[in-house]
């Protein structure tokens, strides 16, 4: 396999877009980084960040939501790929999460890197009230969440009952374009737990900046 790279646009959450101060120009210079990349062959892909605080501490400066500029920039580009490290599964209803990703990868013509990690900001997880579990719930949330996902990928009446999440046959359709499902990045390299569901539902694993589980 040849090495395939990709790069992170400018999306607030590295205080790198404070040197703009209107937004909509904030929104269009990433969009012109996303376009640039898209016009040379050297890219296979673009990536943002799923965070709605700035690092390395929290301030009023723009950060852009991740679902929603992924799928503005599926449709600003003609042929990279557009991914996300990672999206927080505690931000978001698993089921609900499947839903989104399905409809972005359709948009995109099946160019989606869907990412999930089990989640670290603290800040950001109280300030939006998703309160702050514990290392030990948080994984086990995130387990069970890229069990719903790809059933609702892949089931046309998924049903699932866990310690933290049940669903009861939702209809998810279109369920996306690539097949079997999207590509399912996962956050962590841990061998006691991410590792093994990289294994079992993923497609690859990033491990930048995430703590060993």
């Amino acid at each position: 396999m040849s090495v395939q790279f990709g790069m992170f646009v400018p999306q607030g959450w590295r205080m790198d877009l404070v040197e703009i101060e209107d937004p909509i120009a904030q929104y269009e210079a990433m969009t012109e980084v996303a376009k640039a990349a898209d016009a040379l062959p050297a890219y296979d892909s673009i990536w943002v960040f799923d965070h709605f605080h700035t690092v390395p501490v929290p301030t009023k400066e723009t950060v852009f939501e991740s679902w929603t500029i992924t799928a503005a920039m599926a449709r600003d580009t003609q042929r990279v790929k557009i991914g996300q490290m990672v999206n927080c599964n505690g931000y978001r209803n698993p089921a609900l999460f499947a839903k989104i990703a399905s409809t972005v990868d359709v948009l995109s013509h099946g160019r989606l890197y869907c990412g999930l990690g089990a989640g670290w900001y603290e800040h950001e997880w109280r300030a939006y009230g998703y309160g702050f579990p514990d290392v030990p719930e948080r994984m086990g949330m995130f387990r069970e969440a890229c069990e719903i996902i790809v059933r609702m990928w892949t089931e046309d009446e998924p049903v699932f009952e866990g310690k933290y999440y049940t669903i009861d046959k939702p209809i998810n359709e279109p369920k996306g374009v690539q097949k079997p499902y999207p590509s399912f990045w996962l956050g962590g390299g841990g061998e006691k737990v991410t590792l093994k569901l990289v294994a079992k539902w993923g497609n690859a694993c990033n491990v930048m900046g995430m703590p060993q589980r």
